[in-house]
């Protein structure tokens, strides 16, 4: 079966590529680096021609609420047309846990922009929903610095390995499309502020964490609901444990 991976060079879809590979499928991982730009189409009617599957892993390059919403609509428009026109039977979308949660976040506002292009394409779907991942760790700690303060809220996260993220993944791409979404977590949960502090230490990293009920989470405020899901998620293998031993350094 032919998969076409949109953000195929990055940390999912590089991981997620060579899964499907070793299964026998062939693989086209589809990024602006190897000549296919969904923004501006370039490339998009090769690379789709023949394919069966496609898996939506792009990422803005911009988090500011305007250009991120930009991409993602003009995206995921252009990448349904050329869907269409290639007669494509499933696409697979990467999405997060809590987005419609979380509307002062212009980054939540525009992946719900894209979930609602998907589901009114007419093309077969699954959005899959995650919770953040690991390796963002230290990009949430960064988000919330001050001086040698990192201001972060206590509230509940439950990351998962990319490792894990690129399981589901690949099992999704051979499922048959189910019109609606798969909630994928890890399998420990944790206070975000209480994480971050135990990540950093172990890192030896000397910022202290301050936990902070107002303190924004790219643009929102959380509550302790906002990024974690009890409605049966698929749960990842890896702990944090786990994660930190082979992968925090790499």
């Amino acid at each position: 079966m032919k998969i076409v991976i949109i953000g195929g060079t990055g940390l999912i879809g590089s991981k997620t590529a060579e899964r499907l590979r070793r299964q026998g499928h062939e693989v086209i991982a589809a990024a602006p680096n190897t000549g296919v730009n969904t923004i501006t189409g370039e490339g998009l009617a090769d690379a789709l021609s023949g394919a069966s599957v496609v898996i939506d892993l792009a990422n803005s390059p911009s988090f500011e609420d305007k250009a991120v919403l930009e991409f993602f609509e003009t995206s995921g428009r252009n990448l349904i047309a050329a869907e269409k026109a290639a007669g494509v039977k499933h696409h697979i979308a990467l999405s997060i846990i809590g987005v419609d949660r979380l509307p002062e976040s212009g980054y939540m506002r525009a992946k719900v922009a894209q979930e609602k292009i998907i589901r009114e394409s007419g093309i077969p779907y699954t959005i899959v929903h995650s919770t953040q991942f690991m390796e963002f760790l230290a990009g949430i700690a960064q988000s919330g610095t001050v001086g040698n303060m990192v201001h972060l809220s206590p509230a509940y996260v439950q990351p998962i390995a990319s490792d894990d993220v690129a399981d589901n993944m690949t099992a999704v791409a051979n499922d048959a499309p189910i019109d609606g979404v798969v909630e994928i977590s890890g399998p420990e949960r944790f206070r975000l502020n209480e994480l971050v502090a135990r990540y950093l230490k172990a890192m030896g990293d000397t910022r202290k964490v301050e936990a902070d009920a107002e303190a924004r989470y790219f643009g929102a405020k959380l509550k302790d609901t906002s990024l974690v899901s009890d409605n049966n998620p698929r749960l990842g293998r890896i702990t944090f444990e786990q994660w930190f031993a082979t992968s925090a350094r790499k």
